[in-house]
């Protein structure tokens, strides 16, 4: 039996998470600021999503917008909300900290990864590895680091650019790591990405304009027919 592809969704708001959920998402990536690249969000939102939402929620831990690499304050700021997670029995944590020539900052990465598995929690490393100057050895350094999943666009603005990085990517990590990824991904490109990458799982925001909330949120029906139309591809 062939595994279904599974979609994490990248949500702005517990409103859109739990349309994510709504649409059949196995995951949700929660954030604030997604104009930005996505920041760490708000403890009500981490509580009220753990409330809320039957799947896993994964944090995102990012303190601010801007470059991967932090100074002390910042990286003690980063520990303290995956402690948070931790208490709050969050699923995952989504991390990701380079050095200033934007190789792996293994030391720091390490450290909170550990928190993270003193808690039972997964980690993702987030696009930061699409900075990377040599993505082939920043997987390696990742794997060993004990990470569960990369998101990644395969070092181009979007997955569909990327989609021969990506397969090279997915076949060096040889079931080592989910190679997960994530950058303009919908619902119309989605199937045509399982077929050049042989992706297990994707991400996404899948949104659209709300009049209710007047910005853009997570769209259950886009979700729905992401998860689809992966899922179409290969039954070909």
């Amino acid at each position: 039996m062939i595994d279904l592809i599974k979609a994490e969704v990248c949500a702005n708001s517990v409103c859109s998470a739990i349309a994510g959920q709504e649409g059949g998402a196995m995951r949700i990536e929660l954030c604030d600021n997604l104009s930005e690249g996505g920041t760490t969000p708000s403890w009500s939102q981490i509580k009220l999503a753990r409330k809320l939402l039957y799947i896993d929620v994964n944090v995102l831990i990012r303190p601010r917008a801007g470059n991967f690499t932090y100074n002390e304050v910042e990286f003690e700021s980063m520990k303290m909300d995956i402690h948070l997670c931790g208490q709050e029995r969050c699923a995952g944590v989504v991390i990701g900290i380079l050095k200033s020539d934007n190789s792996i900052d293994i030391s720091r990465n390490k450290e909170l990864i550990n928190i993270a598995k003193s808690y039972g929690m997964s980690t993702t490393f987030h696009r930061a590895f699409d900075l990377c100057p040599n993505q082939s050895c920043a997987l390696e350094q990742i794997i060993e680091l004990g990470c569960d999943r990369i998101l990644t666009s395969g070092g181009e603005p979007t997955a569909p650019e990327g989609s021969k990085n990506l397969k090279k990517l997915i076949e060096q990590a040889a079931d080592r790591v989910i190679v997960m990824p994530g950058g303009g991904i919908t619902e119309n490109n989605i199937q045509m990405l399982v077929e050049k990458t042989g992706l297990k799982e994707f991400h996404g925001s899948f949104r659209s304009y709300s009049s209710e909330a007047d910005t853009m949120q997570t769209d259950a029906f886009k979700v729905r027919q992401a998860i689809e139309n992966a899922n179409q591809a290969t039954s070909k």
